[in-house]
């Protein structure tokens, strides 16, 4: 299964070569084998995008809110209709075993759905005023051109969160898939056009950061929608705040943990652990890298962490039976080993080393591929003298245990210590220990007895601190892509005024 032919970029209703020659390959990492050719966008190719959207943004803003919201609904039967397709697309391109990709699919139609649904839900608020003869409210308006930035590790469902929303509420979309999953992008693409969308209110150009730049620098773009690395996403945001009115919601990482409590159920415990560390083979931003375990249990726990670790089964993405698959490419191979190797000289316990997998662990016709398996160890906290594997976000399944003792409050402390605040979870039967955790974790997601990964459309998704400053998901992506206006209307022939102003004019005469 390949894309032999690419349609290209898809700008103003058409599909278009560009006008570059240079293109790039989209690479199966299980096999390494080429699955199709794209071009990359210039310069020219992105004006030309951002021309089409800006151009088509009044008249689709003058649209109601019904009638842009029952193009979406065809986009949602299309992914309903072709779930297993295109979730088969998500996991060659991207190698994560094959319920994940389905389930990505299925995560982008809940996100169309709630999106669509949502238009005829009542929309803004009645606010009282002070003075009884005034009617005051609050609605929205949107924005304008929205550019959208999204990452390979959810090619479908990050996409939408961005783009359902937006285009809802009468904004025209540019959109960059990630380089590392542009047949998933082409879908997405046919998708859109085929339910109708207009001309020029939904773009999407293939490439590079170069593309995704000219996107967030252009002074047509009123918002600019990222889901990725820290280290782009804080220059996004850097280069977004200095203008004057155009505004960046950006997701990024996270340094994730769970605090397992004396008070824990460890089946719950090892299950949750396993599920947020191994799952994408830990390449979600939400995966867990740090498990900090009380050490009343801490023993049990390792154990019965490690015997998973050491068998969870590696192998073909498309096979039912795979927990995880490939990394996503050979730098995210050389970055997984260079942590581990540093993980040794911090002074860690390796406790499992799957680094490299011998070749009977490898499907067949895998040599190419980018393949490996669970590194995990254990490692003394000391707040005086910072470890980077405790602090810095590998992306892949390299996973530190840290003993503590003490009450919850030394637990949440611990997770506490990290640039990043994204997402993390605690097992406990106490209920005490889950409310301090819930009011003191910070986080922009927390669970209780629970993986920490797999977030429903219906909440807010985003973190704090190194992680995020918006969150580009259904509930929320909603204040980055429409403005609010406050309404007052006077119902008096008089006019009065609130906090007691007076509203008498007076003159030298008086």
């Amino acid at each position: 299964m390949a894309n032999d032919s690419s349609s290209g970029h898809y700008i103003d209703g058409e599909w278009v070569a560009g006008e570059g020659e240079e293109t790039f390959e989209s690479i199966d990492p299980a096999t390494g084998e080429s699955l199709g050719e794209y071009p990359i966008a210039t310069p020219a190719d992105v004006d030309h995008a951002l021309a089409a959207a800006d151009e088509a943004s009044e008249k689709w803003r003058a649209m109601s809110y019904i009638d842009r919201a029952e193009v979406l609904w065809g986009v949602y039967h299309e992914l309903r209709d072709r779930t297993d397709e295109l979730g088969e697309i998500v996991t060659r391109e991207c190698g994560k075993e094959i319920s994940e990709g389905r389930a990505d699919v299925v995560e982008a139609a809940h996100m169309v759905e709630w999106a669509a649904g949502n238009a005829r839900h009542p929309h803004g608020d009645v606010v009282p005023s002070e003075i009884a003869s005034k009617d005051a409210s609050m609605r929205r308006k949107p924005r304008g051109v929205v550019g959208c930035i999204t990452p390979w590790n959810f090619p479908v469902a990050i996409p939408f969160w961005h783009m359902a929303v937006t285009l809802v509420e009468g904004n025209t979309v540019v959109w960059k898939p990630a380089e590392q999953t542009p047949w998933c992008g082409e879908v997405v693409a046919e998708m859109l056009a085929d339910a109708g969308v207009p001309d020029g209110v939904f773009n999407m150009v293939q490439g590079f950061g170069e593309a995704g730049g000219e996107i967030v620098d252009d002074p047509r773009v009123d918002t600019v929608l990222f889901t990725g690395s820290a280290e782009v996403g804080h220059e996004i945001a850097s280069r977004v705040g200095g203008e004057p009115g155009k505004l960046a919601a950006c997701e990024m990482g996270g340094k994730n943990a769970i605090v397992v409590t004396a008070e824990a159920d460890l089946d719950i415990a090892v299950h949750s652990a396993v599920m947020s560390s191994f799952k994408t083979t830990g390449q979600r931003c939400v995966s867990s890298e740090r498990l900090i375990v009380h050490t009343d249990v801490y023993d049990e726990f390792k154990r019965r962490f490690v015997d998973l670790a050491e068998s969870v089964a590696v192998g073909d993405p498309l096979d039912e039976d795979t927990f995880m698959g490939p990394l996503v490419d050979e730098s995210q191979v050389e970055k997984f080993g260079r942590y581990n190797d540093l993980a040794s000289e911090e002074g860690a316990n390796v406790l499992v080393d799957r680094e490299e997998l011998g070749d009977e662990e490898l499907p067949d016709g895998a040599d190419e591929g980018y393949w490996v398996g669970p590194f995990v160890y254990e490692i003394d906290y000391d707040p005086r003298s910072p470890k980077r594997v405790l602090q810095e976000e590998v992306f892949g399944p390299h996973v530190a245990l840290v003993e503590y003792e003490g009450d919850i409050e030394e637990a949440v402390a611990i997770q506490n210590d990290s640039d990043y605040g994204l997402a993390g979870a605690v097992i406990s039967e106490d209920y005490r220990e889950i409310n301090h955790y819930r009011d003191h974790a910070e986080l922009g997601l927390a669970y209780a007895n629970l993986p920490c990964i797999g977030a429903e459309v219906q909440l807010p998704f985003g973190g704090v601190k190194k992680s995020g400053n918006g969150y580009p998901s259904a509930r929320e992506v909603i204040e980055a892509v429409t403005e609010r206006t406050a309404f007052t209307v006077n119902n008096s022939k008089d006019i009065q005024m609130a906090q007691g102003l007076s509203a008498d004019i007076k003159t030298e005469d008086d």
